[in-house]
């Protein structure tokens, strides 16, 4: 990515306002927690691992300026901002991940003084910013090994390096391949209804040089039925332990028809979006979002007044749709219960 997506100024967490893009821009620099809620809330910052390592910095934000004296002070006051980030969005996974990684942390270290306790807060969340980028580069490796000079994918929303801290999930393989010297092709579905494929995936295939192709939603059956896509690559906002994959609505569309066409269908997970306690999609929560983001696109009003609007951010994809999981520790495949029982022991 030429741009930083998520940083730490010193003082302030330092993010693009990804609601501007592709017109605009914008960093904003936060220092408190309750505008870091209304950034993962309202999409400033959005992406599954790209939340989590807000939150995770956000749990510093809303501690450093405590007079707690005492590490049990400090912990009870912790909980309480963890318990405010967490609901800002429920869905991806990663944003409870990063909450309890900073918990567990906290009440190791009970027994120290309350500043240490602060700093090392701090150097846990800069050190998720490292650890994404090590993810999401031995994601993309091992996922340009399934791609071939040549090829055009399909994806669906943004999983590039604005939904994380820089290099991206599903577009890691493409970033990978292209600096192997492998010449690939990017179909982007718009994403309705807040065209984060149009907005935010075209505009990083621009800025990295990659060959794109913007298609309407509805397009995606047609491309495929016309041979111009060899694989599909999508994000995942949480994955259950059964392989069922939670990503942003229409990817199920995209996956069945991927299905029918004989098109493999990969999702880039890294083992931080998948939810070895949720045994299938069917327990994963649905996001709902407001009904203006359908019938007023962009401020301007695109149905009739009053018309009723069911609008889930996610979907899930049943397992028996998904070729495979590109995880950081390579490439998983079925029967997933089993294989993701391995990856997750042999990470302990």
């Amino acid at each position: 990515m030429p741009v930083e997506t998520i940083a730490w100024t010193g003082q302030a967490v330092r993010l693009i306002d990804q609601t501007l893009l592709p017109a605009e821009l914008r960093y904003l620099e936060i220092s408190a927690v309750e505008p870091l809620w209304e950034a993962i809330r309202n999409l400033r910052v959005r992406g599954a691992p790209a939340i989590g390592v807000a939150a995770a910095l956000g749990c510093y934000l809303g501690i450093r300026n405590s007079v707690a004296r005492d590490s049990g002070s400090l912990r009870a006051e912790l909980a309480s901002v963890c318990d405010y980030l967490g609901s800002a969005r429920p869905t991806a996974v990663n944003l409870f991940w990063a909450l309890e990684r900073i918990q567990k942390l906290a009440e190791g270290l009970r027994e120290r003084p309350v500043e240490q306790i602060k700093q090392a807060i701090l150097d846990e969340a800069l050190g998720m910013i490292e650890e994404d980028h090590r993810i999401c580069r031995a994601m993309g490796r091992f996922g340009a090994e399934l791609l071939r000079d040549g090829d055009s994918i399909l994806t669906h929303c943004n999983a590039g390096g604005l939904a994380t801290a820089g290099y991206g999930t599903a577009l890691a393989p493409v970033f990978y391949a292209t600096e192997q010297g492998k010449r690939i092709h990017v179909f982007v579905d718009e994403t309705r209804p807040l065209l984060q494929g149009a907005r935010l995936t075209a505009w990083e295939c621009q800025q990295a040089g990659i060959a794109v192709t913007l298609i309407c939603d509805n397009a995606a059956a047609t491309v495929m039925a016309q041979g111009k896509v060899q694989a599909v690559f999508v994000g995942t906002d949480r994955t259950a332990a059964n392989g069922d994959v939670a990503n942003k609505i229409g990817t199920l569309g995209v996956a069945i028809v991927a299905h029918a066409f004989g098109i493999p269908f990969y999702v880039a997970a890294p083992l931080s979006s998948i939810d070895m306690r949720i045994a299938s999609g069917k327990d994963i929560p649905i996001e709902e979002r407001a009904a203006d983001e359908v019938t007023h696109g962009f401020g301007r009003s695109i149905a009739p007044a009053g018309v009723k609007v069911y609008n889930p951010a996610f979907d899930v994809t049943p397992h028996r749709y998904v070729t495979a999981l590109v995880t950081e520790r390579g490439i998983v495949r079925p029967p997933f219960e089993e294989s993701l029982r391995r990856v997750f022991g042999a990470s302990q």
